[in-house]
Order: C-alpha cells, then structure tokens, then sequence
C-alpha cells in the first residue's frame, strides 16, 4: 500500500522506478495531505529515473544530514535549536527554491526578536548547510548568497581589584569562592561550575579543561596560584565529584538574583559574569604579562582575541620601543660631522 499511518502521521511506501523502495514520513496527520505529498514524491522518481532530473532536496533532508555529520562537534545541540527556530520559515521548501529574499526576510525576523548578532549565528547555520548541499553533497548547484550583519566589536568590561573587594564583600560565601576563582583562573562560567575533582591536582598546583568542554575544542592547562589552591582546598570534603558546591549540590547557575544584587551594593554596573575573565585577563597584561603568555593561559584559539588586551599595557610596550632608542641613543647624542665645504649658520 502506498499511504500507511504510523500512530498518528502519514507515510509513504512505494518501489521508485530504478527499483528503490521509498519509505518516508509525509510530517501530516491529514490523509489528503499526505496524498499530495505521495503524488509529487512519486512524480519526481520518475522524472529523475526517465527524464535525467536532478532530485529536489528538501531543507527538511540537508538538515538532517547536517545534524548527522556534525554529530561530533561541540555546537550539534545548538544546531538542533536553531534548526528548530527555522523550520517555522523552510520546512518542506525545495532547496533550489530558497532564494536570498527569503534568508533575508528570516534574518530580520530573527533580528527584531533579539538582536544583529544572534541573527547571524541563524544566518551562519543556513549558509553553512546550503554551501553543503552545493559543494558537497551536490544537492543544488548554486548556495545564494547570504547577507550578514555588521557587530560591533566585542567590549572589554573590566573592574579594579578595589571593586573586586567590593564585590566580593556583598557575594555569599558559596558565589564569593566560585568568584575569586574565576578571578585567580580567568576560567569561563561553564568550567568552573563543571570543575570536577578528576581535573585537579593540588600537589601540583594544577588544572585541566578537556577539549570537549573547552570553547577553543583544545584542551586548556590551568597554572594554579596558591589563592586558587587555598579555595579549592576549602571546597575538599563538600561534594564528592563536583569542586563548587552549594547545600551538598552541584551549583548548575551563577547569575542569580544574590549576583546581581550585590552587583547593586557594590556600586558595579553594566557587569557580566563573564566580565571577570576580562578583568583577570586586564589585571595580567597591566602587571606585565606578554600577550602570547595571556593566550596561552587563556585558551584562546586566535591571536585576534587577545589583542583586545594590548591598549591596557602602555608601559609595558614602552619599554620595548626603548630598545632601538638605546642602541641607536649615542648615534644622536653625539655632535654631527661637518661636511666638506659647507658652512655651519
């Protein structure tokens, strides 16, 4: 038979003219539906197999092969959302009947729903599977173009060691130590509430991030200053897996409502958590820290990323520019030659 309903949902089973059995869902608990669906499907195997048509892939289809080849990567369950979001826009649409309008149209949608930015990273997935299908899976054979948004450059938000203080006052104890390690480490939020006691070796003072929950993909050692020691030796005993701990429990979120208030004693505005990286990274490239040291330390992946940083080290950079001046100083200081039939005024 070629409809058969599966609990509430119409497929399509039937042998192509080539001898290929299709089997697929038709997405539709409607049967008039489906029968339409079943009609084109069908007419399309025989103008592919007769006529030397090229098959008409859905976005339905390069989604899936996309979340099937990218299984691996670390942003596959982002993918999954944002694929989500879009199949209210390109669900069931015919690849080569996307147009560029079309993209356009969603990313001002996505746009006004939240921001530029985050438009882009929708844009970025659509470009991304359509260049697929055209390149190598050879599902179309042109990827229309797709506009992206001008961004801003990302800022670098960072506070004194005297509002750190500050801050750290008006935190409770369990935000105060996940705090003042953030600052000693320069770790992001997800792993240092994820810091479990298998990446720690206090007798070396040392830490590790495995790639697979590092934001570079590369694993990232972590060179323990003796605060950062004395805070996880407070943490030992609490919990047997996890460092950072609250009421026995893991601490899963930090920008609670207990954050951003102290944030308001402090007298600390327009402050993320994630500012703290930058602050620790300001505080290093003030005192002195190459850039290619902060990199490392960091886990940045680009030299890009940590050039934000440069401007805070003046001084430092100073005294690299003094090495030519100090080689070169006797050469001016000393009184010019007098050439040969000129006249000094």
């Amino acid at each position: 038979m070629s409809l058969t309903k599966r609990g509430n949902t119409w497929w399509v089973d039937f042998t192509s003219p080539n001898g290929e059995r299709i089997r697929r869902t038709t997405g539709t608990n409607n049967k008039i539906e489906a029968q339409e669906f079943h009609d084109k499907l069908k007419a399309e195997c025989w103008r592919v197999h007769k006529l030397g048509e090229k098959p008409r892939y859905t976005w339905d289809q390069a989604g899936y092969r996309w979340l099937q080849e990218t299984e691996h990567k670390r942003t596959h369950q982002e993918d999954i959302r944002k694929l989500s979001w879009l199949q209210q826009f390109l669900r069931g649409r015919i690849l080569t009947e996307i147009t560029r309008d079309e993209i356009t149209a969603i990313g001002e949608f996505k746009k006004r729903e939240s921001s530029g930015s985050t438009a882009n990273r929708y844009l970025a997935l659509i470009r991304s599977i359509l260049r697929k299908a055209c390149d190598e899976w050879e599902w179309i054979d042109k990827a229309p173009k797709v506009r992206m948004y001008k961004e801003q450059k990302r800022r670098v938000r960072w506070i004194t060691p005297d509002q750190a203080r500050t801050l750290l006052d008006q935190l409770p104890n369990h935000q105060k130590d996940i705090t003042l390690f953030a600052l000693a480490t320069g770790l992001r939020q997800a792993n240092v509430l994820k810091l479990t006691w298998q990446q720690v070796d206090l007798a070396r003072k040392t830490a590790w991030i495995h790639g697979d929950q590092a934001k570079g993909a590369e694993d990232i050692h972590v060179s323990l200053s003796q605060l950062a020691v004395d805070l996880l030796k407070r943490q030992v005993s609490k919990h047997a897996e996890y460092v950072f701990t609250y009421a026995g429990k893991p601490i899963r979120q930090i920008n609670t409502k207990a954050w951003r208030n102290a944030l308001k004693r402090a007298g600390i505005t327009n402050f993320r958590w994630h500012d703290l990286r930058h602050t620790w990274a300001s505080w290093l490239v003030q005192n002195g820290t190459p850039l290619y040291n902060l990199q490392e330390m960091g886990g940045w992946k680009s030299v890009e990323m940590v050039r934000r940083y440069a401007h805070l080290a003046p001084a430092q950079l100073s005294q690299h520019a003094e090495v030519v001046g100090t080689l070169l100083g006797d050469t001016f200081s000393a009184p010019p030659k007098k050439e040969k039939g000129s006249h000094i005024v």
